[in-house]
């Protein structure tokens, strides 16, 4: 089965100020524009994806959709919305697509979900949209006056994605237009007019519609995520070390003398190889061992911040930043306590990150365990990085 993915962008947006229309304007990094293509671009149900744009806007369109996958060329739009997508529908006809989904370029929030629902009620109605219940009490007025109170059961507030089977929303398009039936708002009142049946199924309060000023400083900072678009991961990590004959143990990169200390190939240092491992975890690339053997002897007595250093490198050379990191070491013995804002500061050497954002801190497990009869110690590790979605 074919389907296609309408994105009517060819608006002007006044409402919302500005120097260029808001479908253009940059957020997280990206025009607002991008956002929404990309939601129908990644959907594994979607093989098409065409835009509906203004004939002053070519070069802003090409700008804002450079190195994006599965976009056929723009369509010039029309006098209104209306006109805008019966020339989107007229230029899809050539793909004949069995379905077709219907979005506003300036709803980027629109989810995965939403999309699959609309798709699947396409197998049994003519159309669908995605619509969200009226909770607020609505009235009527007449005058700058209240005239009456609208009984809201029943009643829904209509977004997009509205969905059709392909040839009987371009039937009913071409009907209205060669009719001179005009002023449509949406979609499913061309269809409906047309005697389609078109159900509706549950949108979501995300899928806003960006249209006045407030509107994009609300976008702005649901998608200003640091610098650029960043989403953020977290990782875990956890390892334990035993105790050998030494007079010193390593813990966060900070030597602490004591009456034992710490078998391993490396130095042993329980903390950052956790520390190391969460970081991993939160890439999405294994763990430490994968990256640094335990059997390659480059490896052994070396000190474990090249290992925490390779990790926080491979984050930056991912385009993203580590924004925190926690560090708790499981043992009765030696103290944390009095170490653990040199450990703190060490490992903020180590990534780069201010102190205000790498926390160290120890706890025992009151005698109990492998850690309680003091024969190691242990370490859990999160890590929190912001990658490019």
């Amino acid at each position: 089965m074919t389907v296609a993915a309408l994105i009517v962008a060819a608006g002007r947006g006044h409402r919302i100020g500005g120097s260029r229309p808001k479908q253009y304007e940059i957020v997280g990094g990206e025009a607002l524009l991008r956002h929404t293509i990309k939601r129908f671009a990644r959907h594994n149900g979607v093989n098409i994806v065409r835009v509906v744009i203004h004939g002053d806007d070519i070069a802003l369109y090409r700008q804002a959709v450079d190195g994006l996958d599965r976009l056929g060329e723009p369509v010039i739009g029309g006098a209104s919305r209306q006109e805008s997508v019966l020339n989107g529908l007229e230029a899809l006809s050539f793909d004949a697509p069995e379905r077709v989904l219907i979005h506003d370029g300036a709803r980027p929030f629109v989810d995965a979900a939403t999309i699959s629902r609309v798709l699947s009620a396409l197998d049994s109605h003519d159309g669908a949209i995605a619509a969200t219940p009226v909770t607020d009490t609505i009235k009527r007025t007449e005058a700058d006056r209240i005239a009456a109170t609208v009984e809201r059961d029943g009643l829904w507030a209509a977004q997009t994605p509205q969905g059709f089977h392909f040839a009987a929303i371009l039937a009913a398009h071409r009907k209205a237009a060669a009719l001179g039936r005009s002023g449509f708002t949406d979609d499913a009142g061309v269809g409906q007019w047309d005697q389609l049946d078109i159900a509706v199924v549950p949108g979501s309060a995300a899928n806003r519609k960006v249209t006045t000023g407030a509107d994009l400083a609300d976008a702005r900072r649901l998608l200003d995520i640091g610098a650029g678009t960043l989403v953020p991961r977290t990782g875990h990590g956890f390892d334990v070390h035993a105790f050998e004959p030494g007079d010193h143990v390593m813990l966060c990169g900070v030597r602490i003398g004591h009456d034992s200390g710490l078998r391993g190939h490396s130095d042993a240092d329980v903390g950052l190889h956790a520390l190391t491992d969460a970081i991993y975890g939160a890439l999405c690339e294994g763990d430490i061992g994968q990256h640094f053997p335990p059997d390659d002897e480059r490896w052994k007595d070396a000190g474990s911040e090249l290992f925490l250093a390779a990790a926080g490198a491979r984050v930056t050379a991912r385009g993203g930043r580590i924004a925190h990191v926690d560090v708790t070491l499981v043992c009765e013995t030696p103290k944390i306590g009095p170490h653990s804002l040199s450990m703190r500061e060490r490992i903020g050497d180590i990534l780069g990150l201010a102190i205000g954002r790498v926390s160290v801190k120890a706890t025992t497990t009151e005698g109990l365990g492998y850690t309680g009869r003091r024969e190691g110690i242990a370490a859990h590790a999160t890590a929190t990085v912001l990658l490019p979605d």
